[in-house]
This record gives structure tokens, C-alpha cells and sequence, in this order.
């Protein structure tokens, strides 16, 4: 039988969502102490990273019953998160800060840190005689960035570092989601394809019943077929 209804939520456990929530609470605090309290900058900037984050929760919650919905919710989260890039970018321009090369040791350093185990989560231990819980976590805390974000140039250079990072992501993700969609369909796809095996399967299994010499009576009870015995 076809599974209706797929595995969905969960998002908390996403790589994806996890970067975009730094990147939102970075903004916040970018915001905060770089973008004039006057300009629509500051609005657009923390609301183009809240939609990022918001949008790839969403997209896993209605993952099961709507392939298509959860596309397009993260298409929108990858759309305001480039959005959100390119603010930061022009931040830069506009005062003539420098905007670092990938190549950069410091955004060599920034990548990393995203893939470090957290070390004051203690869930994780190098103590091989300790039997406590031993599950890895990465950073997930915007924390973990704090030193990147004393002046304007390396706070917007470090947030940029993160939101490739969490593009990068994403459209991994897309390309998933795309090849799913393609191979399993929607659910109405997946509905289509049960009612399908329903009403085929039941003429089907008739066939074989009366080819076994047996009968369906209107009760639903299968029994001998009295006419095929005496056939015989």
C-alpha cells in the first residue's frame, strides 16, 4: 500500500533552520548597533531574516501533506535570505567597508565554526569512560559569533559568511525536494495513486478467489463456491 501521508516536522533538527535562526537573532543585534533607528533599512533587514527562518519551519511542517507547499515556502525563505545578502553587501559598498574574499582566513574561521561541537553542551564528552549521552551538537547559538560582531565590517562580513552557508543549504535541499516531488508527487498525487490500488485491487482479488474455488458473500464472508465444486 502507498503512504499517504509522508514523515513531516521536526525542523528544530534542520541544519538549515538552525543557521537561519543565528542569522536571524545576528540581524537583530547587527540592526541594533549598525542601522540608523530611522531607516526602513532596519525593518526590511530583520524582516527579510525572520522570513527566512520562519519559512523553512513552516515548509517542514506542511512537508506531509503538501510537497508542493513546502517547495514553495522554501523557495520564499531562499529568496529573503539572498535579499537579506545583499543588504549586508551593500552595507559594505555604501561605506566603503571591505567585503572579504571567501578565501579569507576570517571567513574560513566563521564557515567552521558552524560544524564545531559545542563544548559547553555536555551531551557531548571526550571522556571515553563517561556513558552519559553522547550526541554531537554543533554550535547553534548566535553566541558563538559574538567576537565577529564588535564593529560594523566583521559583524557584516560574518553574517554574510552564514547566510551562504545557509543557501548553500537550502538549495540542497530545493534540489531534494524537487527530485521528490518528481518521483513520489504531491498528496493528491499519492491519494490519486491509493484509489487507484483500491479499485484495482478488488476485481483483482475476486479473480483470484473464484480461481481458488472460493466466493464473496454480501456479508464480506468468503466461502466455498458450491457451483465451482459441483462443476467439477
Amino acid at each position: 500500500m502507498t503512504e499517504l501521508i509522508a514523515k513531516h516536522g521536526g525542523y528544530k533538527n534542520l541544519k538549515s533552520f538552525q543557521m537561519a535562526q543565528v542569522v536571524y537573532d545576528l540581524t537583530v543585534e547587527f540592526v541594533e548597533h549598525y542601522i540608523d533607528r530611522k531607516s526602513r533599512t532596519r525593518d526590511q533587514m530583520t524582516q527579510a531574516a525572520r522570513s527566512g527562518k520562519q519559512n523553512i519551519a513552516e515548509a517542514s511542517v506542511t512537508s506531509g501533506t503538501s510537497k508542493k507547499s513546502e517547495l514553495r515556502l522554501m523557495d520564499v525563505a531562499r529568496a529573503s535570505l539572498q535579499e537579506l545578502l545583499e543588504d549586508y553587501s551593500d552595507f559594505l559598498r555604501q561605506r566603503n567597508l571591505k567585503q572579504w574574499n571567501k578565501d579569507d582566513e576570517r571567513a574560513v574561521a566563521i564557515r567552521q565554526l558552524a560544524y564545531r561541537i559545542d563544548r559547553t553542551d555536555r551531551t557531548d564528552r571526550t571522556d571515553k569512560t563517561d556513558k552519559t549521552n553522547r550526541t554531537n551538537r554543533t554550535d547553534k547559538s548566535h553566541r558563538t559569533y559574538e567576537s565577529y560582531m564588535s564593529n560594523a565590517e566583521s559583524a557584516a562580513n560574518c553574517l554574510i559568511c552564514l547566510i551562504n552557508q545557509t543557501n548553500y543549504l537550502l538549495d540542497r535541499q530545493l534540489l531534494s525536494l524537487e527530485q521528490e516531488l518528481t518521483e513520489r508527487g504531491d498528496l493528491s498525487d499519492r491519494i490519486k495513486t491509493v484509489r487507484k490500488e483500491q479499485i484495482a485491487g478488488l476485481p483483482n482479488m475476486e479473480k483470484f478467489l473464484r480461481q481458488q474455488g472460493f466466493q464473496r458473500l454480501e456479508d464480506g464472508r468468503v466461502v466455498k463456491d458450491e457451483k465451482t465444486e459441483s462443476d467439477s
